[in-house]
């Protein structure tokens, strides 16, 4: 994994909220000696800095494909970071009190990103429990959307209990009429009604007789088309002359009084 420093240094050392932070006793990687170390932890990344003050770190832990366990240890409340693999380094640390050991671990078991996805799944998982469980009239049961079935109001009824369809249904204007009342399961008689043909089938409507214009009705209508242009000639010519007029007027009040 490449990491660029530059980034790290700015990450760590910015005014982002930390997730954990204190002093921590880190043992070499060479040399089994402990040094006292200022450990920040930030996401999946726990930065450690040679005192509280440094402005950049000297390392760092990408918390992702590890495990955080107790160890046996010349220091005391000693806890180590393993990672799975042959050649993982492991992290040795140490706390400096219980209390501080058990924030430790329990905040680097959590940094992962692994870890993260469990918690999401998790609560996903409990929110459709809260969505569907009350629906099936127990809180606790998961059931699946698709499986949900509403509860009836009313009594159940049978299924030989309902009103059975029509075999043929009724139309008005070409469409079906839906009718659920007792009785509507017999056919309609068709030798009575004379909207059925001779096999049963409704008829269609017949169609409305097309109106044709008289020859008064056509002759107004090409009088009217042929006095439309005069009326609009006069009307232009009616409405022409007043603007003329108010035109003068405003000219002659514009000039003023004559002497």
């Amino acid at each position: 994994m490449k990491l660029n420093e530059r980034s790290l240094a700015f990450y760590a050392t910015c005014d982002s909220p930390a997730d954990n932070a204190g002093f921590l006793y880190k043992r070499g990687e060479r040399h089994t000696a402990y040094h006292r170390r200022w450990f920040v932890l930030k996401g999946n990344m726990l930065f450690y800095f040679e005192e509280r003050e440094s402005r950049e770190p000297v390392g760092v832990i990408v918390l992702e494909g590890c495990t955080v366990e107790l160890c046996d240890s010349a220091e005391e409340f000693a806890f180590a970071i393993r990672f799975s693999g042959t050649k993982s380094r492991t992290y040795v640390l140490a706390a400096e009190s219980q209390a501080a050991m058990e924030s430790w671990v329990k905040s680097l078991s959590r940094a992962s990103f692994d870890y993260m996805r469990l918690v999401v799944r998790e609560l996903e998982k409990q929110l459709e429990e809260m969505r569907w469980g009350p629906a099936s009239g127990c809180g606790g049961c998961r059931q699946l959307p698709g499986s949900w079935k509403p509860k009836p109001s009313g009594p159940e009824q049978s299924p030989e209990r309902l009103p059975a369809l029509p075999a043929i249904l009724p139309k008005e204007n070409g469409c079906a009429v839906w009718n659920n009342v007792p009785g509507a399961d017999r056919p309609p008689d068709t030798s009575i009604c004379s909207g059925y043909d001779s096999e049963g089938n409704p008829r269609p409507p017949p169609l409305p007789p097309r109106r044709r214009a008289s020859s008064s009705e056509a002759g107004s209508a090409g009088a009217a088309a042929a006095e439309s242009p005069s009326t609009f000639c006069r009307l232009h010519e009616r409405y022409g002359q007043e603007v003329t007029r108010l035109r003068q007027d405003w000219l002659e009040r514009r000039r003023g009084p004559r002497p």
